[in-house]
């Protein structure tokens, strides 16, 4: 590919992005990412679809979902490649969620260990699994664990 070009097959943004080219389908049917169509039906990406599909990966990585991904990718020009103020503006926006699922995230990692360390298989005192003993109503021992016996049977 001569380094002018203006514009990547699939499988070029598919190598350099590192992701399979039925990811950028998947993408660009999500409307995340946008191609154009040769006269020969062949895709062709602008550049900077290098950058929004890094940022997905990105995005998807610390655990957000596409749709949220999709709404901040539209504010985003598309008769311009995104600066790096445009980027940084969108980061921003995701800030205070990131902050609250690492507050999430450090509660779950410090609770889990207590968890697995308890050995509690009636669950009953699990704030994970079964907060406020709310299984309890449906009988004892571990109800997540248990399959539902056939009527007539026992588990």
């Amino acid at each position: 590919m001569p380094p002018t070009a203006k514009e990547l097959t699939v499988g070029q943004v598919a190598r350099r992005a590192g992701v399979t080219v039925s990811a950028l389908h998947f993408y660009e049917r999500q409307g995340l990412i946008h191609s154009r169509r040769t006269t020969g039906n062949q895709r062709r990406y602008r550049r900077d679809t290098l950058r929004r599909v890094s940022f997905i990966r990105v995005s998807q990585r610390v655990g957000l979902p596409l749709a949220r991904i999709r709404q901040a990718l539209d504010t985003l020009p598309d008769h311009r490649t995104p600066t790096p103020q445009d980027w940084q503006r969108l980061s921003q926006q995701w800030r205070d969620e990131l902050d609250t699922r690492i507050e999430q995230l450090v509660r779950l990692r410090d609770d889990l260990t207590d968890c697995i360390g308890c050995g509690c298989l009636s669950l009953n005192s699990c704030a994970l699994a079964n907060p406020n003993d709310a299984l309890a109503t449906d009988g004892t021992g571990a109800r997540r664990l248990m399959a539902e016996a056939p009527e007539g049977e026992q588990a």
